[in-house]
């Protein structure tokens, strides 16, 4: 899995909830790319309907921690992979309700490599997801927690304190952030888990 060769796929899957984009995340999209001709970027936690509590990061349910709309994530992801110059020929952005495997047939292209990260047991339990359906994947990177790097949580918080922030994401994450005012909307919210 990890860090052995593999033949470039047709189709890729990778994911991410993306609240917010940052350089980390654009990192591992361009890794999925550079390994298939067609790439589907999965937003998780598409909408609250679609996200269900999960053990394994219970985080990653709340509403502070998903305070862009699958719309905006949308335009994001977009924003950035056509600031990275990829063609967006080559990729398709749907929705993916990453802890509802029963659903994934209706929003993904089962027969996909699917790519992931592994940092923690949210990591590992995605894994499980995937390789219960018998789905192909490839890690990209698996290492621990601490050595993981940058974090939304971490730039959702900077955001709402009025810290620098601008730099751990893309130039088109930024000026979108600015645009849509999402720091004023974490300090509405209150709490930036």
């Amino acid at each position: 899995m990890m860090n052995e060769p593999i033949q470039r796929a047709e189709t890729g899957v990778i994911h991410g909830r993306f609240q917010v984009l940052h350089n980390d995340h654009l990192v591992y999209l361009l890794a999925g790319a550079a390994l298939c001709r067609h790439l589907v970027v999965g937003i998780t936690n598409p909408d609250p309907l679609l996200t269900k509590d999960e053990s394994a990061d219970p985080k990653r349910s709340n509403p502070a921690a998903n305070p862009l709309s699958y719309f905006e994530r949308y335009v994001m992801v977009r924003a950035v992979l056509d600031q990275a110059d990829i063609e967006p020929s080559r990729y398709s952005v749907v929705p993916f309700p990453i802890n509802m495997p029963e659903l994934y047939k209706y929003y993904l292209p089962l027969d996909a490599l699917f790519f992931l990260s592994i940092y923690d047991d949210w990591g590992k339990r995605k894994l499980e997801y995937f390789t219960a359906l018998g789905l192909a994947t490839h890690v990209l990177r698996e290492v621990s927690a601490d050595q993981k790097g940058l974090s939304a949580s971490d730039i959702r918080r900077r955001m709402a304190r009025n810290e620098l922030w601008e730099e751990l994401v893309p130039p088109a994450v930024a000026t979108l952030m600015k645009k849509w005012d999402i720091p004023a909307r974490l300090r509405a919210m209150g709490t930036c888990p």
